[in-house]
């Protein structure tokens, strides 16, 4: 055997390790998700608030309470996530929101919000309906506008 093939049949080995390892890594993070899921379901409580700001900003920047601080690992306290800052009876408050719906929270208006503990699951409209937010266009976008033009 030409050692070509000896070192293509240890990279294909060792690809197919890779895959077999990923996929065991997957499966259980999708089942820790799926708990994680069912837990916050059966917390989840509907409540009425003024969204007064929205922000991406990293989590010790956000003002959350020092207990969630102390339990996420440290690692991610420096990574951004959606903050939502709304006015919830006559407290102020700091939540944590869904990524997915983060772009559909309004700014300026009341909504009713599905909330399990500090964390935005969905919103829906208090007066008519939640509108999304109109995004800014991005680089590519503008100039693939005006290519086309």
């Amino acid at each position: 055997m030409a050692t070509w093939q000896i070192v293509l049949i240890v990279i294909t080995v060792l690809m197919l390790a890779a895959t077999i390892t990923l996929y065991i890594l997957g499966k259980k993070s999708q089942k820790k998700k799926e708990e994680q899921d069912a837990q916050i379901a059966a917390a989840a409580q509907t409540i009425s608030m003024l969204i007064i700001d929205k922000k991406r900003m990293k989590m010790k920047d956000a003002g959350l309470p020092a207990a969630v601080l102390a339990q996420t690992p440290k690692l991610l306290r420096g990574s951004k996530l959606p903050v939502v800052k709304a006015k919830v009876g006559p407290k102020i408050m700091t939540f944590i929101c869904e990524g997915e719906i983060f772009d559909s929270i309004p700014t300026k208006k009341e909504v009713k919000a599905v909330v399990s503990g500090l964390y935005i699951t969905s919103v829906k409209g208090l007066r008519g309906s939640a509108e999304p937010v109109v995004r800014k266009k991005k680089f590519l976008d503008r100039l693939r506008e005006k290519a086309a033009k």
